[in-house]
């Protein structure tokens, strides 16, 4: 593993342009449960099943209750050693950092450059869709005064600001995304690769010239595809790579 880390370490280095793609696992070593594997189940539901707009509209409250533990449990959590390296490495120019973690542990630990391409869980906006409800707003209540909460413009239900299954991401956060892939070097932490778009943003990165590499402790659909797959957990693996850049 030694010689694959010295080898990005002096990737990242000599790169202009570095992009940045987390997932669950970056996450999951602070405490926040995965979508995938037995923490991905809630009271016998799996997770699949319960972030999606036929979800809402037929049991509002279950998914708030959903939302509501899931907030309770990120609240208690901190930044790991991989959000600090990313968040280092986000101060470079020319750095950009995308992530499909909804738990806003990047932003707690100060990373600059960032787009949240699956929203965040701490934003709220208007289910009805009115006018001014459709912009998201932040709410940190934990827990919430009332359950379900409210739109405060409208005071139609509120959901969840973030991207469900079966839902498009926002066109700015695609545009951002897809224009990161235009990089030196791109680094794929901690994510399953199997949710699309975003999974396809490393072929993308690949195909115009990039750099690519995947840190994820198991071998995922993109490790055959990338130039560099380290089977590490990312609080492992980054914080060795930084330790090696600070090398004379």
């Amino acid at each position: 593993m030694s010689g694959a880390l010295d080898t990005l370490a002096r990737r990242i280095q000599d790169a202009k342009r570095l992009t940045i793609l987390t997932g669950a696992g970056v996450s999951a070593a602070s405490g926040v449960p995965t979508f995938r594997g037995p923490a991905g189940l809630w009271r016998h539901h799996r997770a699949e099943d319960l972030a999606t707009p036929e979800a809402f509209a037929n049991n509002p409250l279950l998914v708030w209750e959903w939302y509501g533990w899931r907030r309770e449990v990120i609240l208690a959590c901190r930044p790991n050693p991989a959000h600090d390296v990313i968040a280092e490495w986000s101060l470079r120019p020319g750095c950009q950092v995308l992530t499909q973690n909804v738990d806003d542990l990047h932003v707690r630990a100060g990373t600059r450059s960032l787009a949240r391409i699956h929203g965040s869980i701490w934003e709220l906006s208007c289910w009805e869709q009115c006018e001014r409800g459709a912009t998201p707003w932040r709410d940190e209540s934990v827990p919430f005064a009332t359950l379900p909460p409210r739109c405060p413009h409208c005071g139609g239900l509120a959901r969840p600001a973030v991207i469900w299954f079966g839902e498009s991401l926002r066109s700015d956060d695609l545009r951002a995304a897809f224009r990161a892939t235009a990089c030196d070097v791109f680094i794929a932490v901690g994510t399953s690769a199997v949710v699309y778009p975003a999974a396809g943003l490393v072929h993308e990165a690949r195909g115009g010239g990039a750099f690519t590499v995947e840190i994820n402790p198991e071998a995922t659909p993109a490790s055959a595809a990338v130039d560099l797959a380290i089977h590490t957990a990312a609080e492992v693996a980054l914080p060795l790579v930084a330790s090696l850049m600070k090398r004379p």
